[in-house]
């Protein structure tokens, strides 16, 4: 089974609309097609980001993001990386790409594309949503 790491922005994105970001947290991490793999820095920026006031513009946003982060915890393979890399320019940003190489991820999906401008690192994918979709569909 193929593992992944959500950057938040593809969260945030499956709460907003039922678009690839939706179709990948709920056709198929939330239905074990995938694993998603979260560390605890990861888990905290999901629930303080989806908190944020902001959101609260988006119809049902509070509901959807507390069914999120609640699945999250049940679906998730949990990891503790020990190690530091500072290579992405957002300091946070490294957070997901130490996630991503400690767990051994296939793909780590962002919509970042400013800050995640690499392709691989090491032996991990970094792919939008809309890649990661039409891969895993092939």
């Amino acid at each position: 089974m193929q593992k992944i790491v959500l950057d938040t922005n593809v969260v945030v994105a499956s709460l907003i609309s039922n678009g690839i970001p939706f179709k990948i947290i709920n056709e198929l991490a939330f239905e074990n097609k995938v694993t998603v793999c979260i560390s605890g820095p990861i888990f905290d920026e999901y629930v303080e980001v989806l908190s944020r006031p902001k959101f609260s513009v988006f119809k049902d946003f509070k509901s959807r993001a507390e069914t999120f982060i609640t699945k999250i915890q049940e679906v998730a393979v949990k990891f503790s990386p020990d190690i530091t890399l500072n290579v992405i320019s957002d300091e946070a940003d490294n957070r997901f790409l130490e996630l991503s190489v400690y767990a051994k991820a296939d793909y780590l999906i962002t919509g970042n594309t400013n800050d995640f401008t690499k392709d691989k690192y090491e032996n991990v994918d970094i792919v939008t949503p809309r890649e990661f979709w039409v891969k895993y569909s092939e």
